[in-house]
């Protein structure tokens, strides 16, 4: 049953290196059987996220698009031409529809400046290159607490439908017993005249 569960886990993994790509979807797919998109920047990235990054330099560059592929987990590279790892990490923490989903970051040089900034922007785990079975196995708990912030998101929405429509009906309803008071006051001070 844990299988069937982790097969609709989606990871995003983002690397410059074809090599390096194809042996993180392989490490992933022999651990887990997660499903596996592969990019070679972090730019492509935010098109499978959903985010269109404009060609300017403010943060408010990025602009929500229609998100065709549920993401569970972003395992990227730290270093890669145009956008870092870390840039593409900052990104989703300030996008309000992604700051969620958790971020990997794994890198061929062990430069602890550079872990220790990653982790406190919002990393969830720092790998060293080159990436083992036993890394990709150490995932499952960030995934599944990926997934549970989802969901408990999708309960406060459905919760707040349902004090939106409460609140609507208690409206309505207030104001059909007024207007009912309204036309039986009238009618009964037209009785009295």
């Amino acid at each position: 049953m844990a299988v069937d569960a982790e097969a609709q886990f989606h990871v995003l993994a983002v690397d410059d290196s074809l090599m390096d790509r194809k042996l993180i979807e392989r490490l992933l797919k022999t651990s887990s059987s997660f499903q596996v998109t592969t990019v070679d920047s972090g730019s492509k990235a935010l098109q499978v996220l959903g985010l269109k990054e404009e060609h300017q330099t403010s943060t408010s560059a990025l602009s929500p698009q229609h998100n065709e592929i549920e993401v569970n987990l972003v395992i990227t590279d730290y270093c890669m031409p145009g956008m870092t790892g870390y840039d593409l990490l900052k990104k989703i923490k300030e996008s309000s529809s992604l700051k969620d989903i958790p971020v990997v970051i794994m890198s061929s040089e062990n430069v602890p400046s550079r872990i220790n900034r990653c982790l406190e922007g919002g990393a969830e785990e720092f790998f060293l290159k080159p990436v083992q079975l036993s890394d990709m196995r150490r995932l499952g708990p960030h995934i599944l607490k990926g997934k549970h912030k989802e969901q408990q998101q999708l309960h406060q929405e459905e919760n707040s439908n349902n004090n939106n429509m409460s609140n609507k009906r208690k409206v309505m309803d207030e104001e059909i017993l007024s207007e009912s008071t309204r036309l039986r006051f009238s009618s009964s001070s037209l009785n009295l005249i």
